[in-house]
């Protein structure tokens, strides 16, 4: 793996997750147009950073990087630190990420999409930032417009599945949710529970980037219906990873550079000198 420090130019980027994390993504979907240009590690002031795979799609040049680039030995936060340093750098604009959920709502079933459009912070990784220059106002904390492409293009890819929005209950992990857990989850509004959408959320927000993820149901939170089983979970995972990545890459190709949203004037000046 290469390490170097010049960032190259990106405009939109795509955090991978256990959605696509059984096949090498981008390059096992096979599309036309679609073009590697390289596979590199960064330099960063929080530790040398994940491989990041550059590449071209429809002439729009995408940074994407595996699993949130946590890798063993290297603390969640810092991982999300370096990932988002290097964005920032190429002046990433537009974020899709992915991922898989277990659903609390009983109207959420195995195999289905959902978006979310809010979220509920149960994690302790709140204070993870990469300069204090900024107030970040979370009031609509996913692009509205990333999430109509994300939504527009699962209707057209897979007319039969059901796609939801959903707020989504954020845990730390590396464990799943107790039972009791899952019960006050639901008492607070979570339609979903999972452990990679903060603190990204905040980083997008915090560098000027709009973001929005795609996740698919893969088990049910505790207690909710029968016990799931590992082995349906691994399935999903791997039967699924194909479609997930169809899904984002058709989503980036709607992309348009002129977006009317107002996530980047939800970041404010700091008024803590």
């Amino acid at each position: 793996m290469k390490q170097i420090n010049k960032i190259p130019k990106a405009g939109l980027a795509i955090i991978g997750g256990s959605g696509t994390y059984s096949i090498n993504f981008p390059g096992d979907l096979h599309l036309p147009g679609l073009k590697i240009i390289d596979r590199k590690s960064f330099s960063t002031p929080f530790g040398k950073s994940p491989e990041f795979t550059l590449f071209e799609m429809n002439g729009k040049t995408v940074l994407t990087v595996r699993m949130h680039g946590w890798r063993a030995g290297v603390k969640r936060a810092d991982a999300s630190r370096q990932i988002f340093w290097v964005f920032e750098q190429a002046g990433v604009r537009n974020i899709l990420a992915e991922g898989g959920v277990g659903s609390i709502s009983i109207d959420m079933t195995l195999r289905n999409f959902i978006i979310p459009d809010d979220y509920i912070d149960l994690s302790l990784r709140k204070d993870v930032h990469i300069s204090d220059k900024y107030l970040l106002i979370m009031r609509d904390p996913l692009c509205p417009e990333l999430i109509d492409i994300l939504i527009k293009t699962c209707i057209k890819i897979f007319p039969d599945r059901k796609v939801s929005r959903a707020v989504y209950a954020v845990t730390d992990g590396r464990h799943f949710e107790s039972r009791a857990e899952v019960r006050m989850i639901k008492s607070l509004g979570g339609d979903v529970v999972g452990q990679s959408l903060s603190p990204e959320v905040y980083l997008a927000r915090e560098i000027g980037a709009c973001y929005a993820g795609i996740y698919l149901i893969v088990n049910r939170a505790e207690g909710i219906g029968p016990d799931w089983s590992h082995r349906e979970l691994k399935d999903i995972f791997f039967q699924e990873a194909v479609n997930i990545g169809k899904v984002i890459i058709d989503s980036l190709k709607l992309i348009n550079k002129k977006k009317r949203c107002k996530c980047s004037r939800l970041r404010k000046k700091t008024l803590l000198k």
